[in-house]
C-alpha cells in the first residue's frame, strides 16, 4: 500500500553563489542537460542533494536534477527519459529510502559512481515518522520495530549534513581526480560553512522560553534532537488530515502546560491544519520549510538562507532570550 507521508515542498534550482568559486553556471535545472557535457556530469535526486554537488562541484560539474519545480520528491516517478540521461551521467547523488523510484533506477544503471547520501551519516528511527512504500525496502532499511522506516530528513541538522558533505567530496575527488584539489578546496569551505550554521542554532536556541514547537508532521526531528527541542506532530503523516478532536484537546493541554505559541506548516502545503488547531487553541501559525526544494515561496534562494530563515522563526516561536 502506498501511504503518502506528507506533501513536499517543490525543487527549483535556482542559481547560486559558491563558497569563493563564483557563479555556479555548471549547474542547470533542465533534466535533459545533464549527461554526455565535458565537464563532471552529476544526477542528483532533489535539492539538499543538488545543493551539495554545486557547492563541491564548483566550475567542474554540470548537475540536474531528477526532481523538477513543483514535484513532490515522494511521489516521483521516473521517466524512460530520465533513466536515458542517468546512463549518460557521470555520478548519481541520492538518498536511498526517501524515493523509490530513484533507488530502483540508480540501482539498475550501469553508473560507476553511486553515492547514497544515507550511507554517509546515521539515519536513526524516529517512531513517528512513517514512509511510503515502506515495505519495499531492504531489511538493513527497516528499524527493528515493524511499520517504521529510517527518518530521511538529515540535510535539516547541519551536523548531520556537513556529514554527508564530507562523503560527497571524497567521491567526487575519487571518480573525478584531475580536480580533486579544488573538490576538496570546495568541501571544506561548505563544511566550514555548515560549522557556522550549527553554532549559529546552538547559540540562538540555547536560552528560551520554551522547548515544544508544534508542526505538521514530524519533519524536523533530527533538528529538534540536535538543539534540545521538542517537536509535536499534529496529524501524524498526511498534513491534509483533519486531527482528531481528541488529538486537538491533547494539544491544546500540551501548548498551555508547555507556552507552546506557533503551529508550523510548510510553504507549499495547505495551513488548514496548522490553522484548526491553531483557531481552537489560540496559538499562530507560521511557516518552518523543510527545505526540499527553493521556491519563489521559500524564504531565501538557498540552503543557508532558508536555513536561517527557519531559525528566526524557531527563536520567535520558543521565545529566544
Amino acid at each position: 500500500m502506498n501511504v503518502r507521508r506528507h506533501h513536499i515542498s517543490g525543487l527549483a534550482l535556482a542559481a547560486v553563489t559558491a563558497l569563493g568559486i563564483g557563479t555556479l553556471s555548471a549547474c542547470s535545472s533542465d533534466s535533459a542537460a545533464a549527461g554526455n557535457t565535458d565537464k563532471f556530469d552529476v544526477v542528483a535526486s532533489f535539492y539538499p542533494m543538488a545543493f551539495l554537488a554545486e557547492q563541491i562541484g564548483g566550475d567542474h560539474v554540470n548537475v540536474s536534477s531528477l526532481t523538477e519545480p513543483g514535484q513532490e520528491p515522494h511521489d516521483l516517478e521516473i521517466s524512460a527519459q530520465q533513466r536515458a540521461q542517468l546512463e549518460d551521467s557521470d555520478a548519481a547523488l541520492y538518498l536511498k529510502g526517501l524515493q523509490p523510484s530513484v533507488d530502483e533506477t540508480v540501482e539498475q544503471s550501469g553508473l560507476k559512481t553511486k553515492i547514497d547520501a544515507a550511507t554517509l551519516t546515521k539515519l536513526e528511527d524516529h517512531g513517528d515518522v512513517e514512509h511510503e512504500h515502506a515495505g519495499e525496502h531492504s531489511e538493513e532499511e527497516h528499524s527493528e520495530e515493524e511499520g517504521h522506516a529510517l527518518d530521511p530528513h538529515v540535510w535539516l541538522d547541519p551536523v548531520k549534513y556537513a556529514e554527508i558533505a564530507k562523503g560527497v567530496g571524497a567521491a567526487f575527488e575519487k571518480a573525478d581526480p584531475d580536480h580533486a584539489a579544488d573538490y576538496k578546496k570546495n568541501t571544506d569551505a561548505l563544511v566550514t560553512k555548515l560549522d557556522g550554521l550549527n553554532t549559529q542554532f546552538a547559540d540562538g536556541l540555547k536560552d528560551t522560553r520554551t522547548k515544544v514547537f508544534f508542526t505538521n508532521h514530524a519533519a524536523f526531528t533530527y533538528l529538534a534532537e540536535r538543539y534540545g527541542l521538542t517537536q509535536e506532530a499534529i496529524a501524524g503523516v498526511d498534513p491534509d488530515s483533519e486531527p482528531s478532536p481528541a488529538r486537538i484537546k491533547e494539544l491544546q493541554k500540551e501548548a498551555k502546560a508547555d507556552g507552546v505559541t506557533t503551529v508550523f506548516y510548510e510553504t507549499l502545503v495547505s495551513d488548514k491544519t496548522a490553522k484548526t488547531l491553531a483557531d481552537d487553541a489560540g496559538l499562530k501559525t507560521d511557516v518552518l520549510d523543510p527545505l526540499e526544494g527553493i521556491t519563489d515561496k521559500s524564504k531565501g534562494d538557498d540552503y543557508f538562507q532558508v536555513m536561517e530563515a527557519n531559525l528566526k522563526a524557531l527563536q520567535t516561536a520558543l521565545g529566544a532570550k
